[in-house]
């Protein structure tokens, strides 16, 4: 199996298939997203890819693999909320560190409740994408330096060991609200703190603790934060695309191992 390529130059738009081993089959039961995730994971594991190196560029993988830009995303995806990879916009996709474990483990009792959550994050996607590129049209420098002080908050927070739930609400609401538009921030509104998933999951308030979650999400509001505040709206809908759907995978993918581990213990 032939070493993947990294940096810039190692994988330009142009890249044929020869720093993949072999193309992603098409698997009928898991579908072409797992194939390619499976693929980069072992390479990751294996050490093809080591931590720090950048990934090809998402039409190169195309390419290589014979799949769509809507499949490289959602593989990307599944390896962040994995913790294997870290995409920062406009620089590229990296490989972190290797962890011992995954983000939180789900308690039985969780289980029921993520299903609720996992719908609220559907929803999120589809509302808050849109909020984010009209935010980066519309917000004025005022809404700016709220959202600024709303992630400061939450950074301190952070570090102190403090409450976060409140300021990365504030921050979504206050994206919302400048959008111009007041129905995007009568919903958020409606549906309040409970948006967050670790107000209502146990497990992620416990992880909490460590600050591994939290970080992460830190960096994930910061990537939203400077593409609103360059005003770019393309941009700003692919970062909180990206938080909301990297959430809604770890969440995901913990519901699948307790209930395997429920299944097991049954």
């Amino acid at each position: 199996m032939s070493t993947l390529s990294t940096g810039p130059a190692a994988a330009p738009d142009t890249a044929t298939a020869a720093p993949f081993a072999a193309p992603v089959p098409r698997r009928r039961g898991r579908g072409l997203a797992h194939g390619l995730v499976d693929d980069l994971s072992e390479k990751i594991r294996s050490q093809q890819l080591r931590t720090g190196d950048k990934l090809p560029t998402e039409s190169a993988i195309m390419q290589a693999y014979g799949v769509s830009r809507t499949v490289v995303r959602e593989a990307l995806s599944k390896l962040q909320a994995s913790g294997l990879v870290e995409t920062h916009h406009g620089v590229g996709t990296f490989v972190l560190p290797p962890r011992a474990a995954g983000m939180f483990r789900l308690e039985g009792s969780d289980i029921a409740t993520t299903v609720d959550v996992l719908a609220v994050l559907e929803l999120r996607i589809s509302l808050e994408t849109e909020s984010a590129g009209l935010a980066a049209l519309r917000r004025t420098e005022e809404q700016l330096r709220g959202l600024r002080e709303a992630l400061d908050a939450f950074e301190a927070n952070v570090v102190a060991g403090g409450d976060t739930v409140q300021h990365d609400f504030s921050f979504h609401l206050q994206i919302a609200q400048a959008t111009g538009n007041p129905y995007f921030a009568d919903i958020m509104g409606h549906l309040g703190t409970t948006l967050i998933p670790r107000t209502r999951v146990s497990a992620i308030r416990n992880h909490d603790r460590r600050g591994e979650y939290l970080v992460r999400v830190n960096r994930e509001h910061e990537e939203i934060y400077a593409a609103i505040a360059r005003r770019d709206p393309d941009s700003a809908r692919a970062a909180m695309r990206i938080h909301l759907t990297n959430s809604r995978e770890r969440l995901r993918l913990a519901q699948e191992a307790a209930q395997r581990s429920a299944g097991a213990s049954a």
